[in-house]
């Protein structure tokens, strides 16, 4: 079990600082919750408060706000959309020396081939995408595989998310591929006609896990394709709630990490400072509570267990796992127009 310790919670007085200021210096675009000072502990730590959030909700927002002239420091960004970030010539590379849990990376995440010179994402935090549904109303043999986004009986109670990546994940499992760096017109064509035939049993395409979890809580939805992170929030809450990794067809991880701009108006030293501060230690749990595993495998596996991971969504499967890794520019706008004709109706 986790073995919790005191320097998984931050002083109040700590607290207090960080409300009452964040500093300039350090910008970062992110998704809402990862301010979380928790998340940064060492960083607050050092000094005294924490950096400057800026929010978005999905990645191609984020990615037109930088061109359009928005400054920030650091961008997190996932797995899927790193191609396009490196090859638009926003981002600069990291100096792997100053990133102090960079041998201890886990291996899986970042690939065995790493060019020192060149690592331009580093890895922070990651996750499953999988069917989260409501026990009470719906049985185990109706998840049991991705065609219960098909399902007629739940028309108008499902819901999947408003992300391309997680959107075409799912199709493309639900279709029988496990790979979307190399798929051909006709693999592509299927996923692109399974979403366009999931799309009017959909009540929504959800936007934030709060959002999501609202959803199923009050019961409008009764199956999500749902981020991990919903499902150990809501038996904290005492919410019937159950998460299916184990469709026959599969389900999908994330990587998600920080790309340092190229223009960067703040301190370079507080960007590897905040960087190092969530690949800490001392981060591990507070990530994990939020349904997160850290990046940093050494950290986790000397504070985790297997039950662990299972309770946060993140334990291991027996089933083909999709892993959202970087697909080409050309490839993801391919994506993003299709899935934008879809939410549409076309």
């Amino acid at each position: 079990m986790i073995r919790r310790t005191a320097t998984t919670a931050i002083p109040l007085t700590l607290l207090g600082a960080i409300a009452a200021a964040q500093t300039s210096e350090l910008i970062i675009l992110d998704y809402a919750g990862f301010e979380n000072p928790a998340f940064h502990q060492s960083f607050v730590e050092t000094h005294g408060t924490s950096p400057t959030f800026s929010f978005f909700g999905d990645e191609d927002e984020a990615f037109q706000k930088v061109r359009a002239g928005f400054r920030a420091d650091l961008v997190h960004i996932c797995g899927g959309s790193i191609a396009r970030w490196t090859e638009s010539g926003l981002i600069q590379p990291w100096d792997v020396s100053r990133i102090e849990a960079f041998d201890t990376l886990n291996a899986d995440l970042i690939g065995k081939d790493i060019d020192p010179d060149a690592f331009y994402f580093v890895p922070t935090d990651w996750g499953s995408t999988a069917i989260a549904y409501n026990p009470e109303l719906v049985s185990e043999e109706a998840v049991a595989s991705l065609s219960v986004f098909h399902n007629p009986e739940f028309a108008g109670r499902l819901t999947i998310p408003d992300n391309v990546d997680d959107a075409w994940a799912l199709a493309y499992l639900a279709t029988g591929v496990t790979d979307w760096t190399d798929v051909t017109d006709e693999q592509f064509e299927a996923a692109a006609a399974w979403l366009r035939a999931a799309h009017p049993n959909l009540r929504t395409y959800w936007q934030d896990p709060s959002e999501l979890a609202q959803l199923l809580a009050t019961g409008e939805v009764l199956v999500a394709w749902a981020w991990n992170e919903v499902y150990p929030t809501m038996v904290e809450e005492g919410r019937p709630i159950a998460f299916q990794r184990e469709p026959v067809e599969g389900s999908s991880v994330w990587l998600c990490g920080q790309v340092r701009m190229a223009n960067a108006p703040g301190s370079e030293d507080k960007a590897y400072d905040y960087v190092n501060a969530l690949l800490a230690p001392s981060s591990t749990i507070p990530l994990l509570e939020a349904g997160f595993g850290t990046a940093n495998d050494a950290a986790l596996m000397s504070q985790v267990d297997e039950e662990d991971l299972v309770a946060s969504g993140l334990g291991a499967i027996d089933v083909p796992v999709f892993a959202q890794i970087s697909v080409s520019n050309a490839a993801r706008e391919r994506h993003a127009e299709a899935f934008e004709m879809i939410k549409a109706g076309f």
